[in-house]
């Protein structure tokens, strides 16, 4: 035979001649136990039959059911049934209740805010569509480049003109050239890098660079020996014309070009996927590849660039006629003052904006060299024709 179970049902009554109130219980069959069945089948409970208290049924655990995006952690307490909910770690997901574990999300996915399921990450680098920067600084490129162009049309338009002629012609169109290429450098900067634009970012910029840097030097140094060749009888005349700045550029270049040469046959510089810096992103972006050789690029560069600071101011103050040289010190101030800030802050970068302050560094350094040495000219020679005149060249003299 089954035993019955039982549920006692207290009823709160008043009775009304003595005001007074007195319980009643009631029992009701919610079930019943059979030892003779099967273990499962032994018991039998009729939920309906059951009224619980304020309506609500008891829970028998301690705890409530951890969702999705946790995890259990048990207490330290004797009761095997009481657990905490835990916030799954960074980079791990669970996608069920009552999870025990989370689980790792694969290489190139990151899990969601409620972390209860893996997306891919966000791929980064400088582009067009997605930075407005970028089209900041393509705007920016190409404006000063036209702005070169044309001022190497003026030259050319008064290529016998006394300004251009005593400012080293040659020269001054070498470093107009660089200028143009080093503006068009800008733009290897900009978009998703891969193999060959990592190798010709960093060699384009800093050859081109060098040979901008050595026109300088070179125009600096023939100041310098033309102040002394109008001496009477003086020796250093022999070394006027164009065979000295053509092969102190020449020289001073195939140095950081050599330089480049190595750097690509050694350990060129790569593409690389930078997955922990930030969470949540794949950073793609350039390894320099050898150290060495970068660093020895940017050394190399600050070197001539301080030479010709040096050899600037040492000769700013010369007759006006090879004035020159306060401008040559005005833009290598320039330029070693942009880089100067700008190595720090490009170390201490990562991902676009790191390659947003190389572009910056090269913007600045250009429109400082292009404004401090060539604005004044183009200036004298369109506005002030007189101070281009033979005549007043040969009063000056």
């Amino acid at each position: 035979m089954p035993e019955y179970l039982f549920i006692e049902n207290w009823v709160k009554e008043k009775c009304k001649p003595s005001n007074r109130s007195h319980h009643t219980s009631y029992q009701y069959i919610v079930g019943s136990f059979s030892p003779s069945q099967e273990e499962e089948k032994q018991l039998t409970v009729f939920p309906q039959r059951i009224t619980w208290r304020h309506g609500k049924i008891p829970v028998s655990l301690c705890s409530e059911t951890c969702y999705p995006g946790t995890r259990r952690s048990p207490k330290e307490t004797y009761h095997t049934c009481c657990h905490v909910c835990i916030i799954c770690p960074e980079g791990h997901v669970s996608n069920v209740s009552g999870s025990e574990n989370c689980q790792k999300c694969p290489d190139g996915q990151w899990p969601n805010d409620d972390r209860d399921e893996c997306f891919p990450k966000i791929i980064e680098f400088l582009s067009y569509d997605e930075d407005t920067m970028a089209a900041v600084f393509s705007s920016i490129s190409g404006l000063f480049l036209i702005i070169t162009v044309s001022v190497s049309g003026i030259f050319i338009s008064f290529l016998d003109s006394p300004i251009v002629k005593a400012n080293n012609r040659s020269i001054s169109f070498i470093l107009l050239l660089s200028l143009k290429l080093s503006l068009f450098c800008v733009f290897l900067f900009i978009g998703r890098p891969d193999d060959i634009t990592c190798m010709l970012r960093q060699i384009s910029t800093g050859v081109t660079f060098t040979v901008a840097v050595s026109s300088i030097l070179a125009k600096t140094i023939m100041v310098s020996i033309a102040f002394k060749a109008t001496r009477p009888g003086s020796s250093w005349r022999k070394w006027m014309g164009v065979k000295l700045p053509n092969s102190v550029v020449l020289i001073c270049s195939s140095l950081q070009l050599l330089n480049g040469v190595i750097w690509l046959g050694v350990s060129p510089p790569s593409q690389e996927q930078d997955m922990d810096s930030y969470p949540g992103k794949i950073i793609i972006q350039c390894n320099e590849g050898s150290v060495v050789a970068f660093y020895f690029m940017l050394g190399y560069l600050g070197f001539l660039a301080a030479v010709s600071f040096v050899l600037a101011f040492m000769v700013r103050t010369l007759p006006d006629i090879y004035n020159e040289a306060k401008y040559i010190t005005f833009s290598m101030l320039v330029f070693c003052s942009v880089w100067i800030c700008a190595i720090p802050a490009y170390l201490s970068s990562k991902g676009k904006n790191m390659v947003m302050v190389e572009i910056f560094a090269i913007l600045a350094s250009e429109i400082g060299i292009l404004s401090c040495i060539f604005f004044p000219k183009c200036y004298n020679i369109i506005r002030r024709p007189e101070m281009n005149s033979r005549r007043q060249f040969l009063e000056k003299q």
